[in-house]
């Protein structure tokens, strides 16, 4: 089989659907040497992004604007001759003959459309469009699956659930050797809490920072908090906020962190909080439990169906409820100790090779093989 992956994405961002199309297509080429797999690509992307003897690399000047985008991308995806065309950003080839996959890993957009800008509207205003277009979906959770029935009118047997994973380099490793990496390139203190996303409202960093400055004034308690993740849209509040609760001294912005960075953060931090109030997947929480660290998350949309019981669940609207369970974990031996051991045996359930066999599934039952 040859299969085409829209890897375009990767060129302006590594974190979140990027990291999602490069882990399946390393998974999707090694499980499967015998087929062919096409990455579509920037063309200012200098190397291949997946190196393997069965992926090729097809470099792609289609505008990112959305209409010139459908204007183009058809006739490009036509030129790479692929059973199965695979858009991990959800927008398929529009008016394409043949056989269309399209990956959508939450609907965010539409349920909290005051957390976007108006490009990016316009942008993922093209959804209805795209569920319609496609000729199968992939859901990265069961949540991002109730939501396109529920929403959008998505049929359920025209939508998988294939979960993602942790990348293999995220494990646990010894504190020490952690802190000392990550204190060399970033110069963090000894004791931190940790939040790792882009800077954006979805993420809720406002109820973080404001449960922080209580857990410091109430709870006497004052590990640093570091949050790790670019800038992204309408993000000025937050460092203001900042500002206005007087943690300057005491907040850490890292920026967007290396991938190969990453396990040693996670090692190296007390505890991870993912206050998000909308998740399609939540990988950070699940990168987090495979290096070993215990996790605060939010008790909406996929993020208790990704942790099961291996963290505490907060409401991100009420801030005394992560002040609280960043106290509990912070001076509870015990508890950070469980939460530990979930974490590693849950975050071990999840795995990309598991979901490129799932993937390839997709794929001969779209193709018809």
């Amino acid at each position: 089989m040859h299969v085409g992956i829209d890897a375009r994405l990767v060129y302006h961002t590594r974190a979140g659907i990027g990291e999602y199309t490069l882990r399946l297509t390393q998974a999707l080429a090694a499980a499967y040497p015998q087929d062919q797999f096409c990455l579509l690509q920037d063309w200012r992307q200098s190397n291949g992004l997946v190196r393997a003897d069965n992926v090729t690399v097809s470099p792609s000047r289609v505008p990112s604007h959305h209409r010139l985008e459908q204007l183009f991308l058809p006739w490009v995806v036509r030129q790479l001759n692929c059973d199965v065309f695979h858009s991990p950003d959800f927008i398929p080839p529009l008016h394409r003959r043949g056989n269309s996959v399209i990956t959508i890993h939450d609907l965010a957009f539409l349920i909290y459309p005051q957390f976007v800008t108006k490009d990016a509207a316009r942008y993922y205003g093209q959804i209805d469009r795209a569920v319609r277009s496609a000729d199968h979906i992939i859901a990265v959770s069961n949540s991002t699956k109730n939501d396109l029935v529920r929403m959008l009118g998505v049929p359920e047997d025209r939508i998988t659930v294939i979960h993602e994973a942790a990348d293999p380099r995220m494990r646990p490793m010894p504190r020490d050797e952690a802190l000392q990496r990550v204190q060399a390139l970033y110069s963090v203190p000894d004791d931190f809490i940790l939040f790792v996303s882009t800077i954006e409202p979805r993420k809720n960093i406002g109820a973080l920072l404001r449960a922080y400055r209580r857990l410091r004034d109430d709870y006497k308690l004052t590990p640093a908090l570091v949050l790790a993740g670019s800038r992204g849209w309408l993000s000025d509040d937050v460092y203001d906020l900042v500002t206005q609760l007087d943690l300057a001294d005491c907040t850490h912005f890292l920026g967007r962190v290396e991938s190969h960075d990453l396990p040693y953060l996670y090692n190296a931090a007390r505890v991870l909080v993912h206050p998000a109030f909308y998740e399609g997947f939540g990988l950070t929480p699940l990168e987090a439990m495979a290096c070993g660290t215990p996790v605060i998350v939010s008790n909406v949309s996929s993020l208790p169906e990704v942790v099961g019981d291996a963290a505490l669940l907060i409401d991100p609207a009420q801030d005394e409820e992560i002040t609280v369970a960043l106290w509990r974990v912070l001076t509870d031996e015990a508890l950070h100790a469980s939460m530990r051991a979930k974490g590693l045996q849950r975050a071990a359930s999840f795995s990309w090779e598991r979901a490129a066999h799932q993937t390839m599934a997709v794929y001969r039952r779209v193709a018809g093989d």
